[in-house]
């Protein structure tokens, strides 16, 4: 998966030495100050699951109790998670995540794994997961009395990827626009929902919470899937790190967002479900197509349409925002030989990197169509689990095999192996205990990657069918390298 350099380059693009060269002047401004950083670490993990999530904790702890004690413990697991990724930031001053940490430490074959995993599951999963999450509280207000059917529910979510997809393949301004007003309607909707039970349960409403923890399940391998379900929500903790080159004094202020972004989206999280059980006994939420809406029903009376409005207009400024972002990713991963040079290209036109976007949308569409919203979810948070366990493990090498590499930032070494053994138990706790078929399709996935690693990284193979369809491809969607309009500017 190298850059062709076999002549079928574009007319017009400058000669691989120039564009070399060039490369090595450009850098990215750094224009992400700490309160922009906090709030992209907030906005990144305030999305769908709040919305969606809580039926699959209750339902797989059994009790009020066990799952406040699920939502506040993932907060804690975050943070931890935070603190050593805040160190790996300022450590490896680089944009990639995961990716450039397992590159910059293991080298290329862990760090080909993730992306491979990344590109090809996790980020179209996610997708597809605020999709459904979206489509549910879109088709809830049509079948008030009955289960939204599954069809409508996954045309809706597919619907639903390609205007997301269309809006960001046509425009940036467009894109961006969308995400910073869809984005405010998140915060709103939470608001709504932590005001509304609070003075519920300053009214008296507390009857739910008598034996809070009764029926609480205490099976490991069930406690797992709890927190797969709870963990969903939290993801995004790490997002600052997918853009570190671009952030102020990286090494003072990604540790400082860290450490108050995520308990302050702890602390929202917990109140929202304290004011979801307030409302509704257990029965009742795992009966719901919809939690919010069905709290909504209770609260608002009148008004409770804006609950599906709000978190209808949130899920889909959270997608929106997953396919703009997701770009970076792309391009870092290609620009190190490790995906297709397509996927780095840009519409010559338009300025949006197109070829990523559609490519994006297929496979998020794919996993639609068969998944359900728990399916998803368990298989995606088995596989990002295998990938933080993997980084952090990293982390710990360099701690005790590389003391001499500048840390700014450093965290005590009971904070890495803490979350390595966290991390650990989360793979495979639901794998032993109650095994299922999502987990299989993940490990052969993941073996499916080794055998593209071999010819095409490894060897560095790149077969002439290749290099033609790479040259199709380019004049079908009207795409070309990045260097070209770097080197026009």
């Amino acid at each position: 998966m190298k850059r062709n350099t076999r002549g079928e380059r574009p007319s017009g693009c400058p000669s691989q030495d120039t564009v070399d060269g060039e490369m090595e002047k450009l850098r990215l401004k750094r224009d992400i100050g700490f309160f922009s950083t906090g709030c992209l670490i907030a906005g990144s993990m305030v999305g769908s699951g709040i919305f969606m999530s809580p039926q699959g904790v209750l339902f797989y702890m059994g009790s009020i109790g066990g799952s406040l004690s699920i939502w506040a413990t993932c907060g804690f697991v975050s943070t931890l998670g935070a603190l050593c990724y805040a160190e790996l930031g300022t450590s490896i001053k680089e944009s990639g995540n995961d990716y450039i940490y397992l590159l910059r430490i293991y080298g290329q074959f862990p760090s080909f794994l993730c992306i491979y995993l990344n590109v090809f599951l996790l980020i179209p999963a996610s997708n597809a997961a605020i999709a459904l999450s979206f489509s549910q509280y879109v088709a809830n207000p049509f079948y008030q009395n009955c289960s939204s059917p599954e069809t409508v529910v996954k045309l809706i979510a597919i619907l639903c990827i390609l205007v997301v997809v269309t809006i960001n393949c046509f425009d940036v301004t467009v894109a961006t626009r969308v995400i910073n007003t869809f984005t405010v309607t998140k915060f709103i909707a939470l608001l709504v929902i932590i005001v509304g039970g609070m003075v519920m349960l300053v009214n008296g409403h507390t009857g739910h919470f008598q034996n809070a923890f009764q029926g609480t399940a205490t099976g490991y391998g069930a406690i797992g899937i709890a927190f797969y379900q709870g963990l969903w929500p939290y993801d995004g903790w790490s997002s600052a790190n997918y853009v570190t080159e671009e952030l102020k004094r990286p090494e003072v202020n990604l540790p400082r967002a860290l450490m108050i972004a995520v308990p302050l989206v702890t602390c929202l999280y917990i109140m929202v479900n304290i004011s979801y059980f307030t409302i509704m006994s257990t029965a009742e939420m795992l009966a719901s197509g919809a939690v919010a809406v069905s709290w909504g029903s209770r609260v608002l009376g009148s008004w409770m349409w804006l609950m599906p409005l709000s978190v209808a207009m949130s899920t889909f400024g959270c997608i929106n925002g997953g396919f703009f972002s997701g770009g970076r990713l792309y391009y870092v991963a290609a620009r190190e030989g490790h995906l297709p040079a397509i996927l780095s290209m840009i519409h010559v036109r338009r300025l949006t990197p197109s070829p990523a976007l559609i490519f994006t949308a297929i496979s998020s569409i794919i996993l639609i169509i068969p998944g359900n919203f728990s399916s998803i979810i368990n298989y995606s948070s088995f596989c990002t689990w295998t990938i933080y366990a993997t980084t952090v493990s990293s982390l710990l090498y360099v701690k005790i095999k590389r003391p001499d590499i500048p840390r700014p930032y450093k965290v005590p070494i009971i904070v890495p192996i803490l979350f390595l053994i966290i991390s650990v138990y989360l793979v495979l706790a639901p794998v032993i205990d109650s095994p299922q078929i999502e987990f299989l399709y993940v490990f052969l996935f993941a073996l499916s990657g080794i055998i593209v690693y071999i010819p095409f990284v490894h060897y560095k193979l790149h077969p002439e069918f290749l290099q033609k369809a790479t040259l199709h491809l380019q004049l079908l969607l009207e795409v070309a390298p990045t260097e070209r309009f770097q080197d026009d500017k």
